[in-house]
């Protein structure tokens, strides 16, 4: 009985920095797109138009897009706790900063340094999961970053949005910077010390590229999440114009998107290493035919639901394999392969959300999923017939 009883506590602790990582994830994720919700109220707190507070979105996309490879590579040489620990304090130090803020250029100061730590965390924070994972357990390991992940969608934003509106957008980014110093000592005191890579400098880039599977990893990459943004970033004005809802059944629609996030987790953690080739397939045809159908589906709810769970679905999918695959195929240089992948991404997210825009205004929100299908036939040939022959057996 003791000997069970110490297995038990052994195996437990054997978790607590993965799970450590988790909460990490859910408060960053949280973060990211908590200003969304909060617009209205900090335009008229700084007495300008909620366009010029919408900047703050835009630039913060673009700083973890055009910072994650440098900062990344300046980075590279430090040991792997004392770095997650330092971006922790940037981040959570930032959000104070942001509750302080006196004028409008201090709140976007405060959001670039939230915005550099988030560019080394999404580069880091995967292949950490992964190296830190008990033995047999490394698909279980990325499953709980995305359950981080899939919780704040479901939790994170709309209690955040909740305390901005009653108690003021100030104490939403105060309250954020208090969990987020928590989140820091959790760390300090489960995770263990690993080794840091090797550092890594702008010359080896060229030979970090010719891993025959990332180069079309990367354009994949770009290609399905410019589709999905295409449609993802406008799904609310879409659903109220086109599908006819009312706000409170999008709410609901919406944070089914995150729930298929938990779903899609356990299913990835318990079959991608028998069914690799597949799972990316289905992530990737999946987002396809979710784009395609979201104008069909807008003729009732319950096709709407049936919509989200495939789209929801699927885009777990995508996440969790071609992180996967970067980590599988880049052994060396691991983390700088996934700061390439994060500033990709914003990529996509950013160009995703202005072809939505021009969508929107050219033609109508009705469009936005067959444009953004489109652009993901691209992204299913490129898959199937460019990246899957090159990946690693």
């Amino acid at each position: 009985m003791q000997n069970i009883t110490i297995g038990r506590r052994s195996a437990v602790r054997e978790w607590l920095p993965l799970l450590a990582l988790t909460f990490s994830t859910f408060i960053f994720n949280t973060s990211e797109f908590i200003p969304i919700g909060l617009l209205s109220d900090i335009a008229a707190d700084f007495a300008i138009t909620e366009s010029k507070a919408g900047l703050m979105i835009t630039i913060y996309a673009w700083v973890v897009a055009l910072t994650s490879l440098p900062l990344m590579i300046l980075v590279s040489g430090v040991e792997s706790k004392r770095l997650m620990c330092g971006i922790v304090a940037l981040f959570a130090a930032s959000h104070i900063l942001s509750a302080m803020s006196t004028g409008y250029w201090m709140l976007m100061a405060s959001r670039i340094g939230v915005a550099c730590a988030h560019a080394i965390f999404w580069s880091i924070v995967t292949p950490l999961a992964v190296k830190i994972a008990p033995e047999g357990r490394k698909a279980a390991a990325l499953s709980m970053i995305v359950a981080g992940s899939s919780i704040a969608m479901i939790v994170g934003l709309p209690m955040g949005r909740a305390i901005g509106i009653a108690t003021g957008w100030r104490n939403t980014f105060l309250i954020i910077g208090l969990i987020s110093f928590a989140v820091l000592l959790f760390l300090s005191l489960v995770l263990p010390r690993t080794e840091g890579e090797k550092a890594f400098s702008f010359k080896q880039l060229p030979e970090l590229l010719k891993i025959p599977a990332l180069p079309p990893l990367y354009l994949v990459t770009v290609l399905l999440v410019t589709a999905h943004f295409t449609a993802y970033s406008y799904i609310e004005p879409f659903m109220a114009q086109t599908a006819g809802l009312k706000e409170s059944t999008i709410t609901l629609l919406l944070t089914l998107f995150g729930i298929m996030g938990l779903v899609g987790s356990v299913i990835f953690s318990r079959y991608y290493e028998r069914h690799r080739s597949l799972l990316m397939r289905l992530a990737v045809i999946g987002i396809c035919a979710g784009l395609f159908l979201l104008r069909p589906a807008a003729w009732s709810v319950q096709s709407v639901i049936a919509l989200l769970a495939l789209w929801g679905l699927s885009y777990t999918f995508f996440g969790m394999v071609f992180q996967s695959e970067v980590i599988r195929n880049v052994p060396k240089g691991t983390s700088v392969a996934m700061s390439i992948y994060s500033g990709i991404f914003n990529v996509g997210i950013g160009g995703g959300a202005l072809i939505g825009g021009l969508v929107c205004s050219g033609i109508n929100v009705g469009a936005i999923g067959y444009i953004g299908g489109i652009i993901s036939i691209a992204a299913c040939l490129a898959c199937i017939m460019y990246l899957q022959p090159r990946l690693k057996k």
